[in-house]
């Protein structure tokens, strides 16, 4: 195809970047980092693709913006700053950037990359909402592990609101990706990758990141890759 067909697309794609970076959303290389996450998306999954990461974007900041004076007096974040770097926005779309490049390479596993590819942004997104919006509006906080009471804002620390605003978040995602492939079994498919991936990542962070044996990118990039295991084994078993 004429490369003048994708110029909508690189335009978007500019845009998007230059309004991240001047509305201090992303840094330069947050920024640059996205664009080539987009990319390999695109590649994948298309304009479908490219507005499951669009809406995670785009709620993940509106959620992490939202209230921030009030996180911010009760002391619920050690990192009040919305700007991403590169490393925060690998860490959340790099494995969906990995499946777009899998599927131009391997088209035979389309259907499951593209299972893959939304389930890995289902987990990030239920991730940042439950977390985000659940240290707001949730009202009984417990630790994962031990499921005793625990301070709101802490790894590992999760609230029943919390959770359903997760699962609301996947649900996001699989609607988007079964407006462009189509409604079926893959919808629940997501819901269920995308919340055993939060809830990996409450685990993770409860044993590993508040110990200081994971930082929080590498915690956010473990729990979209169980999140795409999670959806390989729905779509081999169920």
């Amino acid at each position: 195809m004429p490369i003048y067909h994708y110029s909508p697309l690189f335009l978007l794609l500019v845009t998007g970047m230059v309004l991240s970076v001047k509305t201090e959303k992303l840094t330069l290389s947050g920024a640059i980092t996205g664009g080539m996450i987009a990319v390999l998306i695109f590649i994948g999954a298309g304009y479908a693709g490219l507005s499951m990461l669009g809406a995670f974007f785009i709620f993940g900041t509106v959620a992490t913006v939202w209230k921030k004076k009030e996180k911010r007096l009760v002391e619920l974040k050690e990192d009040q700053s919305v700007k991403r770097s590169a490393g925060q926005v690998f860490a959340n779309g790099g494995i969906a950037a990995l499946t777009g490049a899998l599927i131009y390479f391997i088209p035979a596993k389309t259907e499951l990359l593209r299972l893959m590819m939304a389930a890995s942004l289902a987990s990030a997104m239920a991730d940042t909402l439950s977390s985000e919006l659940g240290m707001i509006y949730g009202r009984r906080f417990y630790n994962i592990i031990s499921w005793k009471r625990d301070e709101r804002g802490l790894n590992g620390v999760v609230s029943l609101e919390g959770t359903l605003i997760g699962i609301a978040g996947s649900a996001i995602i699989a609607v988007i990706y079964a407006l462009g492939f189509g409604w079926d079994n893959a919808v629940l498919f997501i819901l269920i990758a995308g919340t055993a991936g939060n809830l990996a990542d409450s685990v993770l962070g409860a044993l590993l990141e508040r110990g200081h044996y994971l930082n929080n990118d590498m915690v956010n990039f473990l729990n979209t890759f169980i999140a795409v295991l999670t959806a390989a084994l729905c779509m081999a078993f169920l």
